[in-house]
C-alpha cells in the first residue's frame, strides 16, 4: 500500500513522461490530491505550454538557431523538473516556474 507521499511522488514523476503521462498523472492526482503531485502536474503543464508556444513562434520566424536554443532550454527545464520530482522536492523550473504555479493553481 502506498503512502500519500509515495503516491504524490509517483504522480510527480509520471507528469513529466509525455502528454499521455501528464494526463494519467492529472487523473491520478484528482483521485487523491497531494501537494507534491499537484505541484509537478502544474510545472509539467507549464513546460509543455511554453514549449508549444515557443515552437510555433520559432517556426514562424524560421531561424533554425532560435529553434535549437528553444529546444535546448525546454529539455533543460524538463530535466530539472523531472529530477526535482524524482527527489520529491518542489523546486520551480527557472524563469517561469513560480508563474506556472499561479497560472494553473486550479489544477
Amino acid at each position: 500500500m502506498e503512502t500519500t507521499t509515495d503516491s504524490g511522488k509517483t504522480v510527480a514523476i509520471i507528469a513529466y513522461i509525455t502528454l499521455v503521462g501528464w494526463i494519467i498523472a492529472l487523473i491520478m492526482n484528482n483521485g487523491s490530491k497531494t501537494a507534491l503531485g499537484s505541484y509537478h502536474v502544474r510545472q509539467s503543464l507549464g513546460i509543455m505550454c511554453v514549449g508549444v508556444l515557443l515552437s510555433i513562434i520559432a517556426g514562424v520566424i524560421g531561424i533554425w538557431i532560435i529553434s535549437m536554443i528553444v529546444n535546448l532550454a525546454l529539455i533543460t527545464f524538463w530535466l530539472l523538473g523531472f529530477i526535482s520530482a524524482i527527489q520529491g522536492e518542489m523546486k520551480p523550473v527557472p524563469v517561469l516556474g513560480e508563474q506556472f504555479q499561479e497560472w494553473f493553481k486550479g489544477i
